[in-house]
């Protein structure tokens, strides 16, 4: 589990196929001291595995199944990665509540630079755009944002300056993809509320409105 705030920027070093899967290995200066293996990492959103860690890098293997559904498919070396370790108890949760599950890729189609802020409206398929509402969360290549404002297939989001400079979305720019994780509280809504799934003593409309929630 995560918070969606970077800690961190890494550079990747190799990224080897193995078959449908892969092994990324991430240069960085975050301080690795207390990651051990068996740890999870966030890698531009992705939740990963790490297998080695050194003083200034650490691998982790790559399934096919966020190969087929995060940007780390398309990296190549040099290419810049947003990094946070794995939320303590203790930690603060600055951000909101991120898995590290990334949903799908979006698109960049517009970058605005505004007193200082970047405005991104980002494409989404439309699976994704019913767990989008404004002033909700989202988690953009692993950086936890606020909603502005949703489309049919579209999302805009507000970047200050500060998160512009300490993340790899600060030298995005049109056409570039980013990984998309969706607020977790829409799925589980959307999981109990599902026509096809009503069982008996669960969650469905007509206890709802039985129970005054809407009418």
């Amino acid at each position: 589990m995560f918070t969606g705030i970077i800690q961190a920027m890494g550079t990747v070093l190799r990224l080897s196929r193995r078959g449908e899967d892969a092994v990324l290995e991430i240069g960085t200066d975050l301080d690795l001291s207390d990651v051990r293996i068996g740890d999870s990492m966030a890698v531009n959103g992705a939740c990963l595995t790490v297998t080695a860690v050194g003083r200034r890098s650490f691998t982790a293997d790559v399934s096919a199944e966020t190969l087929s559904r995060t940007d780390l498919a398309f990296f190549s070396p040099g290419e810049s990665a947003n990094l946070e370790k794995a939320l303590r108890p203790t930690d603060f949760l600055g951000g909101h509540i991120v898995l590290g599950h990334v949903d799908g890729l979006g698109r960049i189609q517009e970058r605005t630079v505004k007193s200082g802020s970047v405005i991104f409206r980002i494409d989404v398929e439309s699976g994704l755009s019913r767990y989008l509402v404004p002033k909700g969360s989202v988690a953009v290549d692993g950086v936890s944002l606020t909603v502005n404002r949703c489309e049919e297939h579209a999302f805009y989001v507000n970047m200050i300056p500060h998160t512009a400079g300490k993340t790899t979305l600060g030298f995005k720019k049109k056409g570039d993809r980013v990984n998309i994780e969706t607020d977790i509280l829409g799925k589980y809504v959307e999981r109990l509320l599902h026509p096809e799934e009503k069982k008996e003593g669960g969650i469905t409309r007509e206890l709802l409105m039985k129970q005054g929630f809407f009418k």
